[in-house]
């Protein structure tokens, strides 16, 4: 915490806000908490445990709702989880570098912004067969996997996008997909982190609290007064701050 270039009410007033207005549209926000704390100087070695906690935190109500209304379907989900699960397990274990987590972290955060304003069709179908199917969801659960244990991005700002596109499920069954693959994937990553790279979050408590709020009540709202891609592309901001400020640290090493 003696890292952090703001006070960590702020932050958390920050995260807050972020976790009401994913979770209003089922989405976790591990990508914002995760820019956030790049952005003010939290230790590069507690951001993703804190953002895996947060995840596993906006992502539970959001689960728990999609399974008891029936949108889960085990079908969709089991392909991305068998390699998920275990990557992002080998993820949360390895203790990289700083400045390879930076350029890692960099990299995921480009993608995401690409994904935020410029990748907005979602109405194209591939007409592949079952078998390309279930091969590239196992490709996309290893690769989604392994960030969520690296850098703590869950990685369903991906995933529910891929599944309406590959025509594996109706969006609220993608959208259940989404957020029951960020659930489990961050407690993959957790428990390995806690093994091989714990960090105190102690320290965090305020920042798990204001996410508590923030999750709770944006669930419970069910909706925003934004359109999801909307409320994406005003949150998109921070991490196109994110993008700058992790440049210069990267390229000044």
């Amino acid at each position: 915490m003696e890292q952090l270039i703001i006070s960590s009410y702020v932050l958390a007033l920050f995260f807050f806000v972020v976790a009401f207005s994913y979770s209003s549209v089922g989405l976790g926000g591990g990508s914002s908490y995760t820019a956030l704390m790049a952005i003010f100087g939290v230790s590069f070695l507690a951001i993703p445990t804190i953002s895996l906690t947060l995840n596993l935190l906006v992502t539970s109500v959001g689960s728990f709702n999609f399974v008891r209304k029936r949108h889960a379907r085990i079908k969709l989900i089991l392909p991305f989880f068998i390699t998920s699960i275990p990557m992002s397990y080998l993820g949360g274990s390895l203790r990289l570098p700083k400045e390879l987590f930076y350029w890692i972290l960099l990299i995921t955060l480009v993608l995401v912004a690409i994904r935020i304003y410029s990748w907005e069709n979602i109405s194209l179908k591939l007409n592949i067969g079952k078998a390309q199917q279930i091969i590239l969801s196992l490709i996309v659960g290893s690769v989604l996997g392994l960030l969520a244990g690296i850098v703590g991005i869950g990685g369903g700002i991906y995933l529910v996008p891929l599944i309406i596109i590959l025509g594996l499920g109706s969006e609220k069954e993608a959208a259940a997909c989404g957020a029951i693959f960020i659930w489990v994937n961050s407690l993959s990553g957790l428990v390995a982190r806690s093994q091989y790279n714990p960090s105190d979050l102690k320290e965090f408590v305020l920042f798990v609290i204001a996410v508590l709020i923030g999750g709770a009540w944006g669930s419970f709202m069910g909706s925003s007064i934004f359109a999801p891609k909307t409320m994406q592309k005003i949150l998109g901001a921070i991490i196109l701050v994110a993008i700058v400020f992790l440049t210069k640290r990267v390229l000044s090493v």
